[in-house]
């Protein structure tokens, strides 16, 4: 199991708004908070096919390099608990064509004060002791 937490992601460009879970990937690096989306639910966010000021990078992955496109600063998210909201944070939005779940860079779970306790799915904010359940996962296909 692991940590995912529901996310509500505000597109900036479009002002389309998503609630999903996401997974906390620490191993998911970036100098900026970003979150990695699958094609799908760009299209959702309106962000498919990509805006002009997307660019094409290449990042690697466990399974080699894959090439994704980075729009950066073009989205607001939130994480939303039975009890509260933490956010917004701005962040950059990667669409993925290989990937079909929402990843959290670790920068961007930072930012969000998402704290991993166990990686089987227990978790809190970085300013409580209260523990937090996983949230069951979404997958765009």
């Amino acid at each position: 199991m692991a940590v995912r937490v529901r996310l509500r992601i505000r597109c900036l460009k479009s002002g389309r708004e998503v609630v999903t879970s996401a997974l906390v990937n620490s191993g998911f690096e970036a100098e900026t908070p970003q979150l990695l989306i699958p094609r799908r639910l760009a299209t959702e966010l309106n962000l498919w096919p990509p805006p002009e000021e997307a660019v094409l990078i290449e990042v690697g992955t466990a399974g080699g390099p894959v090439r994704n496109y980075l729009i950066p600063n073009v989205a607001e998210v939130y994480v939303e608990t039975q009890d509260r909201t933490v956010g917004p944070v701005k962040c950059d939005i990667m669409i993925s064509s290989y990937e079909y779940e929402v990843l959290i860079s670790d920068k961007l779970g930072g930012e969000l004060g998402i704290v991993i306790l166990d990686l089987r799915g227990k978790w809190r904010f970085s300013d409580e002791d209260k523990v937090r359940e996983t949230e069951p996962p979404q997958y765009w296909f």
